[in-house]
């Protein structure tokens, strides 16, 4: 049965993914230990322009920039290794900070790993115990919910901050249990064919996990405990990972944000997916999951966003919108993506991984510097031949 489930899987996941030509993932170099306990470091490469890298880093620590706001650590992977870090002044390699919508991407992952156990099954129905089964919304696959085209409806952001969705959800009216709240958006586009970004959607996904793996929870401190221990053994101990995840009252966790973590910890969940979802020569996710990721969607206008992470759509800017890497030569370029410019930038044909934490207080035109300065960034890294 397990066989099958992951089997079937693979080949939804191989499929989707072809049609998009995507960049190779480039295997572990021979001999280089895996970062589990700790990242080998190494000196820039001599291929990086060091004027343009230079020039990045000042703009980024010195504060010239304002709409770049506060950057906090920066630390980027490159051929295995740890090429640069730099953290500003309070800040260092323990520092665990917040991945605000980060999460989202760690959570796609834990559903990878339920799928590899044979306990979630990609294009079955998720469902929610709030609805009965004759509800439309009860029959939406987890595929569709990890691409964010279920159909709910929701708003993510407001001009007036009290108004916006994930506000409400996480600090307003659902801040008691985040899971009734989302289940009680109405349905108001067909499953499959709308795209809209969703922590509601998101938070729907982290319960209907929670219940795949805990079947019989005895109060919501046991639900939050076992499922807490399920993550540690299934994710972060392998890669060495050692992340605080929040849950909410009902034991259920935030799987849209409020994961807490080391700039370091970041790169190795990044190079998880860089090396295709195998870690030392375990796989931890779906062969195929990575490639499902980084792969868009089925609405047409969804050229940005895959399953969890955030893509460089090879034809520009994106739609609906900008996508963060806006040089097409680094179109292969994958990213997670959270509130106030945390990022972890995945570029498999540079076998790089670049993640910033940070804090600014703008919206689009920060976004457009952060993008900006990213891929200037990692344009002064080398691009590298495929490695197999």
């Amino acid at each position: 049965m397990l066989r099958g489930l992951v089997a079937a899987a693979v080949l939804a996941f191989s499929c989707a993914a072809a049609a998009q030509a995507l960049h190779p993932l480039p295997a572990q170099p021979p001999g280089l230990a895996w970062p589990t306990r700790g990242w080998e470091t190494a000196p820039l490469p001599p291929d990086v322009d060091r004027a343009a890298f230079d020039l990045a880093v000042t703009e980024a620590f010195a504060g010239v920039h304002p709409q770049l706001g506060e950057t906090r650590a920066v630390v980027i992977i490159q051929d295995g290794r740890l090429v640069f870090e730099r953290y500003a002044d309070g800040y260092g390699a323990d520092t665990r900070l917040n991945s605000w919508s980060m999460a989202k991407s760690v959570t796609q992952a834990l559903v990878g790993a339920a799928v590899l156990q044979g306990r979630v099954a990609i294009d079955a129905p998720m469902g929610n115990p709030h609805w009965r089964a004759s509800d439309r919304r009860a029959s939406i696959s987890w595929r569709h919910w990890l691409q964010m085209v279920d159909g709910l409806d929701y708003t993510e952001t407001s001009a007036n901050v009290a108004q916006a969705g994930n506000a409400r959800m996480l600090f307003g009216e659902g801040r008691n249990d985040v899971v009734r709240w989302a289940a009680e958006r109405p349905l108001i586009h067909d499953p499959g064919t709308h795209w809209n970004y969703s922590s509601a959607g998101v938070l729907l996904i982290s319960d209907a996990l929670t219940r795949a793996i805990i079947t019989d929870p005895r109060d919501p401190i046991d639900r939050r405990n076992r499922m807490r221990a399920w993550m540690q053994s299934s994710l972060f101990a392998p890669i060495g990972m050692n992340p605080v995840v929040e849950f909410d009252p009902q034991g259920t966790f935030y799987g849209s944000s409020l994961v807490w973590a080391s700039a370091r910890d970041y790169a190795k969940f990044g190079y998880l997916y860089l090396r295709g979802g195998v870690w030392d020569g375990q796989r931890l996710l779906p062969e195929g999951w990575v490639d499902f990721a980084r792969t868009s969607g089925p609405d047409p206008n969804e050229d940005v966003y895959g399953a969890g992470w955030w893509l460089t759509p090879a034809s520009g800017l994106g739609r609906p919108d900008r996508s963060l890497i806006t040089d097409n030569r680094m179109a292969d370029a994958f990213s997670a993506q959270g509130h106030e410019g945390q990022i972890i930038v995945v570029v498999p044909s540079k076998d790089l991984v670049m993640v910033r934490l940070g804090l600014f207080h703008g919206g689009e035109e920060s976004w457009n510097a952060l993008g900006d300065w990213s891929t200037r960034l990692i344009g002064a890294f080398g691009d590298r031949p495929a490695r197999h």
